[in-house]
């Protein structure tokens, strides 16, 4: 048995695994900070857990610090700071998984417009 289990998925997990922030979302976000706050897209949409997802407007990469919209899946998405290294380090139960990015996601609104509209749907519609 390779990878620990019977189907090698852990090994395949392992070679297949997504890097959350790339080359060219850091590039991005340097683009993002050069525009108003209030005209800042989300460059990067994270999910994990099921029902838990954050749009990530704006990073640093020398602190891990993140701003952007939260929602933990309890009704009540919030905009607010993220650490980078904590969201990283997450997983979720019963399997362990942890945070993915979602590679396909194309923001066609500012954070605050997707705030608005989270707020008012008690969850982020991204």
């Amino acid at each position: 048995m390779r990878g620990g289990s019977p189907s090698g998925a852990g090994e395949l997990n392992e070679r297949k695994k997504v890097k959350l922030i790339t080359k060219a979302i850091e590039k991005a976000f340097e683009r993002n900070m050069k525009l108003d706050e209030k005209d800042r897209k989300p460059v990067l949409k994270l999910f994990g857990g099921g029902a838990a997802t954050w749009l990530i407007s704006e990073y640093d990469p020398d602190t891990g610090l993140m701003f952007g919209l939260a929602d933990l899946g309890m009704g009540m998405p919030e905009m607010g700071y993220i650490d980078f290294n904590e969201l990283a380090a997450l997983r979720f139960p019963p399997f362990g998984l942890p945070i993915e990015r979602d590679m396909y996601f194309k923001a066609n609104k500012t954070l605050s417009e997707y705030a608005d509209d989270a707020r008012g749907a008690g969850r982020i519609a991204a």
